[in-house]
Parts: structure tokens; sequence; C-alpha cells
């Protein structure tokens, strides 16, 4: 499956202005585009909603060969309940910590040479205060399993990843496309895993006619499809076929054909304008502040 390769995680924002200055200032990503959408996505991109929302791309460099972040925000919509289901991204950037350090942004030294920060929301970023020369600085997601035998075989025999590492001590397994990907961690939290509303997507790609055996195998095992294959338009950009997919613990997993998914997640050099602009031309928190009033918590 080395045609496969790791895209992005989803994450549901509440806050976009104290989320793009996690992201660009403290850990130092760029925007890569930014699109403004008047109702809801087909695949629920933006969760179960189908109002006005947003997606913003961050990232190190182009999602070609980064593993980059999805921001997805909700007007209206300030606050999600965070579950146990996502454990962290790791990357590693001295520039991160620094500019955390440097801008009092809260930091908690794990061990040596290891600190944790959390994004707006609570999500938890896991920072390595060494810069080699990388491909990409996103070392790995990590989401939490109910049973880690389980999850291996799907991870593995459904949908083709590799095992890289296994802990027996810490109940967690690495896994990937390629060595050279951002990684999969699955950690066994031994207990329900809880996705709260923030629950998150992460997202893969793979050549489009493999959508449709994707699909096959997942009907014939008797896996859940949270949205059959379909052809997703973005106005102006390539139209993109994608599957979504949840594995034994919920986690939900999109595949889009990659052939048109490299023209569309193409780099916007007006990505950063657009997303200051949208910023600027959103109102709501004046309007719930001048209400006394509090954005829907999710």
């Amino acid at each position: 499956m080395a045609l496969r390769r790791a895209l992005h995680f989803v994450f549901k924002v509440g806050d976009r202005s104290k989320t793009a200055t996690f992201y660009r200032d403290v850990l130092g990503m760029k925007v890569l585009r930014h699109e403004e959408f008047e109702e809801g996505c087909k695949a629920t991109c933006n969760g179960p909603y189908d109002g006005k929302w947003s997606k913003t791309m961050v990232g190190f460099g182009p999602e070609d060969e980064h593993f980059v972040a999805e921001l997805t925000y909700n007007y209206g919509v300030g606050e999600y309940r965070l579950g146990n289901d996502f454990l962290g991204i790791t990357l590693q950037s001295s520039k991160a910590v620094s500019n955390a350090k440097h801008l009092g942004w809260p930091l908690t030294q794990v061990e040596e040479g290891l600190y944790l920060t959390h994004a707006p929301g609570g999500y938890p970023f896991y920072l390595i205060d060494q810069d080699k020369p990388l491909t990409d600085p996103v070392q790995k997601v990590c989401l939490a399993v109910s049973d880690l035998q389980k999850s291996i075989h799907y991870w593995t025999t459904l949908l083709g990843m590799k095992v890289l590492d296994r802990n027996e001590q810490k109940k967690t397994v690495l896994m990937g496309y390629t060595d050279k990907q951002c990684k999969l961690e699955l950690h066994d939290v031994c207990g329900p895993v809880d996705h709260g509303t923030a629950f998150g997507r992460i997202a893969f790609s793979c050549p489009r006619d493999q959508l449709p055996d994707l699909e096959s195998l997942m009907k014939k095992e008797n896996q859940k499809i949270l949205t059959p294959l379909v052809s997703l338009d973005t106005p102006g950009k390539a139209t993109v076929d994608v599957v979504i997919l949840s594995d034994p613990d919920g986690h939900e997993i999109c595949f889009v054909g990659d052939e048109a998914f490299r023209q569309l997640s193409s780099v916007d050099p007006q990505g950063n304008e657009l997303l200051n602009q949208a910023m600027a031309a959103d109102k709501s928190e004046e309007w719930f502040a001048k209400h006394n009033r509090q954005k829907a918590t999710a």
C-alpha cells in the first residue's frame, strides 16, 4: 500500500483567532488554503452541522509532502466537548518550543527534550525540542483504542498499514504506510473510547481506482461505512471522490482519490489573507458579547 499516504487530521475549533495564533505563531505552521462554505458538507467534514462554516488547512509545507491540520469552524459554535479519543500530535521543532516560551503559551516538560502544550479547545500537542533535517516535523498522531489486537487487525489487514513498532508495556503500536510519512500510534486505554462532540477525523489518500474496492471490502467484512463513495465539489477546484469509514472504536477515517486531491490541495498563496479577512468579517464574538449571550456549546 505504498501508494497510500497520510494527509491530515480534522479539528473542530470554537475560537478561530486564538487557534490561528497557536498554529501560526506558536507551532510556526503556514496557512495553506482557506475556504468558506454557506452550508454543511455532504461528507460531514464540519460535523453534523448544516450552517455556515469554514475550512483552513495549516502545515509546515504543502500537503503533497506534509501531514497537515484541517481546522473547521462552525459559525455560532464556540465550544466542543473533548473525549478521550484524540491523544495528541507529536512534532519535532525547537522553534515551536522557543515560540511557546517567548509568547507565554502554557508548556509542560514531560521529559528531557519533550514538552506538552495544548491548542485552543484542549487538543494536546507534544513538541520534541530538536531540529534535525526532516521532510516533515509532524511525526505521529496518537488515537485511543479499547482493544489493541482488534484495532491492529483493522488497520493492517483491512486498511493495509504496516506495524513499525510495538510497546507492550505502554500498550501502544506505531503504524504507517511508509517509514517516511507521519505515523499513526494506537494506544490501548483499557476502556471505552469517548469521542465527545469534538471528535476529529484522520484522512488518507489512495489511487482513485482503489476506492470502490476499499468500500466493497468494508461491506464484505461488515465494517461501518459512514459515507459511501461520493464525489465532493469545491467551486473552481477539482472534484474529489471520498469514502468515509469508522474503525472498531468509532474513529472517522476519510480516504480520498489521490489524483484529484493533489489538485484540490495545492497551496493557495492568498490563504493567509483569506483567513485574516474572514476573521475580521466575523463579528459573532461582538454580537454575542453585546447581547450578553454565549456561543452555543456543541
